[in-house]
């Protein structure tokens, strides 16, 4: 058996024409146009790419962006003190503070002096509390969404499946088995240091890989025609790859390309949120 892909790539066009239909009628109707400001603190490349990347995906649908580019010694009060600007900028629709900063940067307090409204990661206290709670109004995570939205968009069923997430981040893993749950999955939520992982893995509808390890989940560890998301990125040999070991694709029913799965979708989700904030503001 071979597994049916799960395109990302595709799904995520599919959303970009729906949010650059939403921003047409906006203006057509005399709305204002969304904005989304990047923030990104030091020169990692990696870290430059992805929000080029995003700038891009918001032009190519109509949304303005404007970029801020911090030097690595930048303290963690400078970078506040630009996250208030924008908080009381009534241009900016959304911001985002690219993740991973320099490590002498406190994301707890600049996660938490974000405005709610123009979290467009999904990040601040505020929004993750209502996602936890399953309430409506909260800015739920890019990738999270992203996940959920892959598998709705390809027919999967998730209410009833035994869903396994192996990965428990703030920005992932956490989020990620809430969203299920939300959707009535029967939902574990397992990690690196889950004693006998093979034995949850194994019985998984659908298997969230997103620990961070390379090779992690191995062919032996997945039910058979079971859907498998693949979400991390990890770099081996110069070569990006997920949490899959080999012959996973053999095992499985449906599979996300690593790259080309998760991350076109964490993107879209981004400029849906990034659009949504501007209605929440100015309905």
């Amino acid at each position: 058996m071979t597994a049916r892909i799960l395109d990302g790539k595709a799904a995520a066009r599919q959303i970009y024409d729906e949010i650059a239909a939403g921003v047409a009628a906006r203006l057509a109707q005399g709305g204002t146009r969304p904005k989304l400001a990047t923030v990104v603190v030091g020169d990692d490349p990696a870290s430059a790419q992805y929000v080029r990347m995003k700038q891009k995906n918001a032009k190519q649908v109509g949304i303005d962006s404007e970029d801020h580019r911090l030097p690595s010694a930048t303290t963690t009060e400078q970078l506040l003190e630009l996250v208030m600007k924008l908080n009381d900028d009534d241009g900016v629709s959304g911001i985002l503070v690219q993740q991973p900063p320099p490590r002498h940067i406190d994301m707890t307090r600049v996660i938490t002096a974000l405005d709610p409204v123009k979290d467009v990661d999904g990040s601040h206290p505020f929004n993750a509390g209502l996602v936890a709670m399953g309430l409506s109004g909260g800015v739920e995570p890019c990738t999270p969404a992203g996940i959920v939205a892959l598998l709705e968009r390809a027919g999967i069923s998730i209410a009833g499946a035994n869903a396994v997430v192996v990965g428990r981040s703030n920005l992932v893993g956490k989020p990620t088995a809430l969203l299920l749950l939300r959707r009535n999955a029967t939902v574990t939520l397992c990690h690196t240091r889950t004693v006998d992982l093979a034995s949850h893995s194994r019985n998984a509808d659908i298997l969230v890989a997103a620990a961070g390890r390379a090779n992690l989940i191995t062919r032996d560890m997945v039910k058979p025609g079971a859907v498998v998301i693949d979400v991390s990125t990890n770099w081996v040999d110069g070569k990006q790859v997920g949490d899959l070991g080999p012959g996973v694709d053999e095992v499985a029913g449906w599979l996300t390309p690593n790259p080309g799965g998760v991350g076109p979708m964490t993107r879209a989700m981004l400029i849906k949120n990034t659009f949504e904030a501007e209605v929440r503001r100015r309905p």
